[in-house]
């Protein structure tokens, strides 16, 4: 099973539009946004025949109306929250707090743990849990592109997941 992760998309429609083309294209089954949509319509091309969605809140999305739009179409879950996708245990979390996204990566619980927040793309091994950052919007200090990322349920650890750069 194929599994797309984005974040940090932050109203921009194109990025947006991009990442769900790619999605498609690489056939992913589901798709999780670390959060910072921002707007309720930068979600709403989420809304896919292709694959099932699921985001949480981050520290940018400042309409409460966010979460009611996605349940139209998705699952939002909130600050934070767990799937387990073909036996594969994941939290997401939007990141804003290092300690607590540091924290779920090392308690052992999860095999990964996708998050946001700092628009730089990351695969880093807490032990057997492996903390992925899709990357985001380009910002000064983080990196220069648009990236997402895929897991590949059929694979395990770091080689399960592939940076994709948009753009």
């Amino acid at each position: 099973m194929q599994l797309g992760i984005v974040s940090d998309t932050h109203d921009n429609l194109e990025y947006v539009q991009q990442s769900v083309a790619l999605f498609e294209r690489e056939a992913v089954d589901r798709v999780v946004h670390c959060g910072d949509i921002v707007a309720p319509f930068s979600a709403t091309p989420f809304d896919s025949d292709a694959f099932e969605f699921a985001a949480i809140r981050g520290n940018n999305d400042g309409e409460w109306a966010l979460g009611n739009v996605v349940d139209e179409f998705g699952t939002y879950l909130g600050e934070c929250g767990e799937r387990t996708v073909d036996g594969v245990d994941i939290a997401v979390y939007h990141g804003t707090n290092k300690v607590l996204r540091e924290a779920l990566a090392d308690a052992g619980s999860y095999d990964y743990v996708f998050h946001g927040h700092t628009h730089e793309r990351t695969v880093a091994t807490h032990g057997e849990t492996v903390r992925v950052n899709p990357g985001g919007l380009p910002i000064p200090g983080a990196d220069n592109a648009f990236h997402v990322a895929t897991l590949d349920t059929e694979q395990s650890g770091v080689d399960a997941i592939t940076h994709h750069e948009l753009g």
